[in-house]
């Protein structure tokens, strides 16, 4: 997850996109100083002092306040050209028991389940992590040097796959998950900061 301090105080970006409300809204208020904290880790917003916080919708906390972020986001398979020439191209995802794939370790210290859906409903796949990393850009990085395949959203990955440097793989197996959402509490009064970033966040819907 993202969460943030802010000083005049604000607004966190997930790694999606970059053209976010943390960018605009330093311009826009140059007096609001960002505390940007992105971890897997997850992190009590309010007992630890932040202003807000980004995670999916599926686990936002019930007592906060959210505002949507993005649209579903769809989840994805790649490999740069190099290693599917090398090791071929899977076409369900159980051969991924036979791939090099790129695990990313979650905040409990467990390697996240690839997801994906098919006739019968959403299924995980326990694929075996040849490397693993606590980041995303780490695996990402890994994937276009070769090492193996990875598992992200979509967005994340669109400009490497329309460069060819990442090909998607199994795509009539993707899944799609709940949006991202901006949360904070309700229950104490919204720095100055924050409400600009907010606004600012309605208006770009900087995650699609």
């Amino acid at each position: 997850m993202t969460a943030t301090r802010c000083s005049s105080r604000c607004f966190p970006t997930a790694r999606v996109s970059r053209s976010t409300p943390t960018v605009r809204g330093a311009s826009r208020h140059p007096d609001i100083e960002v505390d940007l904290v992105s971890s897997n880790r997850i992190v009590d917003v309010v007992g630890e002092g932040f202003d807000a916080g980004v995670r999916y919708g599926g686990i936002v906390p019930e007592d906060m306040v959210a505002q949507r972020l993005s649209g579903d986001l769809r989840w994805v398979v790649a490999g740069s050209p190099r290693y599917l020439d090398e090791h071929g191209t899977p076409t369900h995802p159980d051969e991924l028991k036979q791939h090099r794939c790129l695990g990313v370790r979650l905040g409990d210290d467990s390697v996240y389940r690839w997801e994906f859906e098919g006739p019968k409903g959403d299924f995980d796949v326990p694929s075996k992590s040849a490397m693993t990393a606590d980041d995303s850009r780490s695996t990402l990085a890994m994937a276009l040097n070769g090492a193996g395949l990875t598992f992200g959203l979509e967005p994340l990955l669109a400009k490497h796959v329309a460069d060819g440097n990442l090909p998607l793989v199994l795509t009539d197996w993707a899944t799609t998950g709940p949006a991202f959402y901006l949360y904070y509490s309700g229950r104490r009064q919204l720095p100055a900061g924050l409400r600009a970033l907010l606004a600012i966040a309605g208006e770009l819907k900087p995650l699609g």
